[in-house]
């Protein structure tokens, strides 16, 4: 089976959030979240692989001007292994940093049907995590969401349609491209 080209993909996408406004909206989440903390807290913010990392880590920069310290570590749990649907949940790497007893921020591209981010979150829950927030790039717009997720801090809503860019990928290609793109028909 044949790879789909990114190049081909993108002759029809729709660009649908430029990196301006992506940048635009990480520096609000990053205001908002500073807010949710107190002085002197250190959460541990975990950054969801791969598609979470261009997100996570501008993210981090803005937290890091408002003078928020954070405790890096990251996992990768996938349910797409460069697929379009989802399957079952995979772990690929599990954090280090022990959990108990602390506050964790989880940082991903996008909350989507949220079947991955909901297991985070219970899996962080599970290890004694205090509070465990959540902050996504973006969030697609329908009414398929499992119930028990919700994103604290949301930087763009997107369209019910296949979306790739700023981390999302297309057959594991596009994930650094500046822009949100939505694959065209």
């Amino acid at each position: 089976m044949s790879v789909p080209k990114l190049v081909d993909a993108l002759a029809s996408a729709q660009v649908l959030f430029d990196r301006a406004t992506l940048e635009a909206a990480i520096e609000r989440i990053a205001e908002d979240i500073a807010q949710a903390y107190v002085e002197g807290e250190v959460p541990v913010f975990l950054t969801v692989m791969n598609g979470g990392l261009p997100f996570a880590a501008q993210l981090a920069f803005a937290l890091g001007e408002r003078g928020l310290d954070l405790e890096f570590d990251y996992l990768h749990a996938t349910r797409y292994r460069g697929q379009t649907s989802g399957s079952g949940l995979a772990w690929l790497h599990r954090p280090a940093t022990p959990l108990h007893g602390r506050k964790v921020l989880l940082a991903d591209d996008i909350l989507d049907e949220g079947h991955t981010l909901l297991a985070v979150k219970h899996w962080c829950e599970d290890q004694g995590a205090t509070e465990v927030r959540t902050a996504v790039l973006a969030e697609k717009l329908h009414d398929r969401c499992v119930e028990g997720i919700v994103a604290d801090h949301v930087g763009v809503q997107v369209p019910d349609a296949y979306v790739f860019g700023y981390g999302m990928d297309y057959h594991e290609q596009g994930r650094n491209l500046p822009a949100i793109y939505a694959l065209g028909d």
